[in-house]
């Protein structure tokens, strides 16, 4: 069985690097970008079985990068992943499959991310 594949967007290098390891880890393969233009190009290039995206990232924002990823792929599963607990009541969060307020402790997003690839 192929492996699954995960874009994760983030523009803190540390967020990255802890979640690659720990989505390895778990069987997944797993590309990353800094930024929402670079995310959309990896997009086009590879697509993703899901997408990890961060809200808050210089240039275009994570909500931008999410309506530009659905207007393509309808079906493509994003979970918004973000420090900032007020952007869930945002409504134009809503086309996410999950928003999950980042957290040392990863284990709801890997629960989300295993109910999205099952």
């Amino acid at each position: 069985m192929a492996k699954k594949r995960i874009l994760l967007v983030d523009d803190e290098e540390a967020i990255q690097l802890l979640y690659r390891e720990e989505f390895e880890d778990e069987g997944y393969l797993v590309d990353s970008a800094r930024n929402g233009e670079e995310a959309l190009a990896k997009f086009q290039i590879q697509p993703p079985d899901l997408v990890i995206l961060d809200i808050n990232m210089p240039g275009m924002n994570g909500i931008e990068v999410l309506r530009q990823m659905k207007e393509m792929r309808a079906d493509l599963p994003v979970i918004l992943s973000s420090a900032y607990q007020e952007y869930k009541q945002d409504f134009s969060t809503w086309a996410s499959e999950a928003y999950v307020v980042k957290s040392a402790n990863l284990d709801e997003l890997k629960a989300v991310v295993r109910e999205h690839l099952a």
